[in-house]
């Protein structure tokens, strides 16, 4: 059963979430707090005793401590529970993602999207990397913030082809188009290395389930991805090769 935190400055609206919190059967236990600085000192209290704490739901804009701040200082915990952010402003889920938040609701909170955002929550908890593959599976899906003509809109990793760095920006490729989001291309190879991505240039970061062919032409190498080819630099041109070696070992043999 999950333990989690909900943090809302305003009293109807921190009833609400808690209400539907203890509703949903996955919850064991649900702790309310009225501001950032309580929910910290919440949060602090619990681990010093041994506590667990899974999650935790909060606002962004509060008094005092807002809610981004809050999840940067989670940064100093050794084992911080995952966050939800619970809002009516959809300005900020760019940032939030940039935070590591796990999703982002707006208000008013319908029941089955707080579901959605429980499953989500429950799936990183117990979820664990089978031995032996390049880690394609071993994540789940994650929906990443975009901006677009000043509305957010959620992108599946799972669409992502290949990611390109344009400065302090990345731009996410997919069947539909590219997506600016502002994050360095180191930052988001490490957290997506797990669900099967892998660097093949300093400046390109491709999704591994995606490439269909690796090409070699007078000692340079390509992936072939859709209908681009994408240069390898040579740097990374043996640790690209390693892994399609991996993936073509452990793909389903048909039988004959």
């Amino acid at each position: 059963m999950l333990r989690v935190l909900a943090v809302d400055d305003e009293r109807p609206a921190l009833e609400e979430l808690t209400y539907l919190l203890r509703k949903d059967p996955r919850i064991g236990q649900v702790t309310g707090a009225g501001e950032g600085a309580s929910a910290l000192r919440d949060l602090s209290r619990m681990l010093v005793e041994g506590e667990r704490l899974d999650a935790v739901f909060l606002d962004i804009r509060m008094p005092g401590l807002d809610g981004l701040d809050f999840t940067r200082l989670l940064t100093q915990f050794a084992a911080p529970p995952h966050v939800v952010f619970v809002t009516a402003h959809d300005d900020c889920a760019v940032t939030a993602y940039e935070l590591g938040a796990l999703d982002y609701l707006l208000k008013p909170v319908r029941p089955e999207r707080l579901a959605e955002a429980v499953r989500r929550v429950e799936e990183a908890v117990h979820r664990a990397s089978p031995p032996g593959d390049d880690g394609a599976g071993a994540a789940d899906d994650e929906m990443i913030p975009v901006e677009l003509g000043g509305r957010t809109r959620l992108v599946s990793r799972r669409a992502v082809t290949h990611v390109e760095a344009q400065g302090d920006y990345v731009r996410l490729h997919t069947a539909d188009g590219g997506y600016l989001v502002r994050m360095p291309l180191a930052a988001l190879t490490k957290r997506w290395e797990a669900a099967g991505f892998i660097r093949i240039h300093r400046s390109t970061l491709v999704a591994s389930a995606h490439i269909t062919e690796l090409r070699f032409d007078g000692g340079r190498a390509a992936v072939q991805i859709g209908d681009e080819l994408l240069p390898v630099s040579r740097r990374h041109t043996r640790e690209v090769r390693d892994l399609l070696i991996r993936k073509f070992h452990h793909a389903p043999r048909g039988r004959t």
